[in-house]
């Protein structure tokens, strides 16, 4: 499914299983973890609960800078995000914004945007 510019892939693990294989990707290949925000970590903090929800940042500067010098709003799309959602019914969900959608949004030279494109099969690895 593909929606204003996102992708919600469904996956077969739940979100502590993506989540844990989103990492181990990505320190496979080298590109730095920025942040992981536990939305519904944080929601427990303030004794609300929400079902897991958790957005990894992620990215490699060699690869977004150059983006950000040919378009500098894109600074605010990177780095990179993956969520990872548990739906109403427990089906967990990874979710993105296209390559594409990204590199229209900010006007990206064509042959930067392949500097991204590879989230799109990141994405459907873990989701699988």
């Amino acid at each position: 499914m593909i929606n204003h510019g996102m992708v919600h892939l469904a996956a077969s693990q739940s979100v502590e299983d993506v989540l844990e294989e989103l990492q181990t990707i990505l320190t496979t290949k080298g590109i730095q973890v920025f942040a992981l925000i536990d939305h519904s970590g944080e929601a427990a903090k303030v004794e609300m609960e929400m079902r897991p929800t958790k957005l990894l940042i992620f990215g490699n500067p060699k690869g977004g800078t150059p983006l950000m010098l040919a378009a500098p709003t894109i600074a605010i799309d990177l780095p990179l995000k993956i969520l990872i959602w548990e739906d109403a019914q427990g089906k967990t969900w990874v979710t993105y914004n296209t390559a594409e959608y990204l590199a229209e949004r900010h006007e990206l030279p064509a042959n930067l945007a392949q500097n991204i494109a590879f989230l799109a099969s990141l994405a459907a690895t873990i989701a699988e």
